[in-house]
């Protein structure tokens, strides 16, 4: 089960990533269906399919029904490409196409879905981590950080919601060196941050922003690294495992 998946999956990301350059994506995009990329794009996701199988005769239902699945969900969206949100539609797009492949693998080796391993206890605690990391940390820092009614300055050149992104991945960071005992790996993430962020600090002359971003930062980092500790405490402490 696990050779033929990893299988489907090195033909699909070679047909859809390495492949297929941004010249084909564009003409898709402009021509539909009448660009000679949309078929070109079929045409070597079936021989990928064919190549990694290594053209074993027994394997030509699912290499059909995968070359076909591939078009129609490939069609579909190129007809929603004007009308839908571009990052949902990929993500989407992207569901759509492994969704086959579990179908396909489960059709040939057929496995089992340990659904009660998704509502364990271990599993719960993990999912309450990454949400206090991302989103209720987030709001967690805006709102301490509401006591001063300060914005940086020159607010629009920076990305939207930049700062919050930041800090969630950071915070992501922050939790992934805890749990695998990499202390010393927190560190090279401040002295990286610091870096990026020296030459807007130095340029901007403001003591009130250094110290307003300094404040935020070691506010996300402390409470990246409470969560941490908290989630090991939890697994090796409360018969979470």
């Amino acid at each position: 089960m696990i050779a033929l998946t990893l299988k489907l999956l090195i033909a699909h990301f070679l047909g859809d990533f390495v492949f297929q350059t941004d010249k084909w994506v564009e003409d898709k995009r402009a021509g539909k269906f009448k660009s000679r990329y949309f078929y070109l794009h079929i045409a070597l996701h079936a021989f990928l399919l064919c190549l990694v199988l290594q053209f074993q005769w027994h394997y030509w239902p699912l290499v059909l029904i995968s070359v076909g699945s591939h078009f129609f969900i490939d069609a579909i969206k190129l007809k929603l490409e004007e009308s839908m949100n571009p990052r949902l539609l990929f993500m989407l797009d992207q569901l759509a196409h492994l969704i086959v492949i579990a179908l396909l693998v489960y059709a040939y080796e057929p496995f089992e879905i340990n659904w009660e391993g998704l509502f364990s206890s271990q599993s719960l605690l993990l999912i309450a981590a990454l949400l206090t990391l991302t989103s209720v940390s987030s709001v967690v820092v805006k709102n301490m950080m509401n006591i001063w009614s300060y914005s940086e300055l020159n607010t629009e050149e920076s990305l939207p919601n930049a700062g919050k992104y930041i800090g969630m991945l950071e915070r992501l960071f922050i939790f992934g060196f805890i749990v695998l005992n990499q202390w010393q790996a927190i560190g090279f993430l401040i002295a990286a941050k610091s870096i990026f962020r020296f030459s807007d600090l130095s340029k901007a002359k403001d003591r009130k922003l250094t110290e307003y971003m300094l404040i935020g930062t070691l506010l996300s980092f402390a409470l990246a690294t409470l969560i941490g500790l908290v989630y090991l405490y939890a697994t090796r402490n409360l018969s979470i495992y």
